[in-house]
């Protein structure tokens, strides 16, 4: 199991070798060997790299559990089980990931010298199990699920454009109002996004009509900054910007409900201590954050408004 890992992970049997210490005979020889006892392939092998085939991605998951599980109980028979170790996966979108969960990342690995973290950050919903993946940071309404959630702050979807375009061609006031402006569109996933908003009174939709259209939020908010129109980013990624005077958010009085953040990782009664030990750092941290004002969420007494 522990070379069929190494030779997923670095796609190829000659680096698996060089991380095993093995030669590249002996680690083909332990994949056939694996692959004949379970009666199916794992891995399909080209001359330039080695891919899992769907068996082989369903088996990798299996392996990394048990192997984590194995670790542990060794650590805890050579009575070496209070010190962590092993690989942790950490999973968040781009710029949250970038902003707020490596630091905390790189304060984990300083606190436990003998744990390793691999970070995937991309702008889609990464499914845990499928894709080996011990912790999630998710920005959004969370469905059913088998995994565990702990809820460490909020965001808003806000409207922003810099100070120079506002002067120039005026501040909006509702929703109807983007119609007369320039728009910047961002998504990452929608090539037509709709901005929703809401009031007392009725919840709207608006398809702004953008000359520029982005996928992805650096170069929307550089773009606004720059003084090309209205854009629509989550509140934590232009905190900078709004802080600094940069740019400025409008259009507050629509805004939708703010979107939870949540972390997600497997059932307490399987995941393993580095997992449990991460997520308790990590809600403190972002949790302060929240509380500090890095989220961009509007105070207390002004939401319940």
């Amino acid at each position: 199991m522990r070379v069929f890992v190494a030779v997923a992970d670095e796609e190829g049997f000659a680096p698996a070798a060089r991380r095993l210490g093995m030669s590249p005979a002996a680690v083909t020889r332990a994949i056939s060997a694996l692959e004949e006892r379970l009666g199916t392939r794992l891995l399909r092998r080209t001359t330039r790299v080695v891919r899992l085939t769907d068996a082989g991605t369903r088996y990798l998951v299996d392996c990394k559990r048990i192997l984590s599980d194995i670790e542990e109980a060794e650590a805890g028979a050579s009575g070496a089980s209070d010190e962590l170790r092993g690989l942790l996966h950490v999973t968040a979108s781009v710029n949250f990931g970038r902003m707020f969960v490596a630091p905390i990342v790189l304060e984990f690995l300083a606190s436990y010298p003998r744990v390793s973290v691999r970070t995937l950050l991309v702008d889609h919903v990464v499914h845990l199990i499928e894709e080996g993946m011990d912790v999630g940071i998710r920005i959004a309404h969370l469905r059913d699920s088998a995994l565990r959630a702990v809820r460490v702050g909020t965001v808003r979807r806000v409207v922003c454009a810099s100070p120079a375009y506002l002067a120039a061609r005026g501040t909006p006031r509702a929703p109807a109002d983007l119609a007369h402006h320039e728009t910047i569109g961002f998504s990452s996933v929608n090539p037509t996004p709709q901005w929703s908003f809401s009031s007392t009174r009725k919840t709207e939709t608006v398809v702004p009509e953008a000359r520029l259209f982005v996928n992805t939020a650096d170069v929307a908010i550089a773009a606004a900054k720059a003084g090309h129109g209205l854009t629509r980013v989550l509140s934590y990624m232009i905190q900078p910007e709004v802080r600094d005077g940069e740019l400025r958010i409008v259009l507050s009085d629509f805004e939708p409900p703010e979107v939870p953040i949540h972390m997600v990782y497997p059932d307490v009664r399987k995941a393993t201590a580095r997992v449990r030990a991460f997520v308790e750092l990590a809600a403190e941290r972002l949790r302060a954050l929240g509380h500090e004002g890095a989220f961009g969420t509007k105070p207390a007494k002004k939401a319940e408004g």
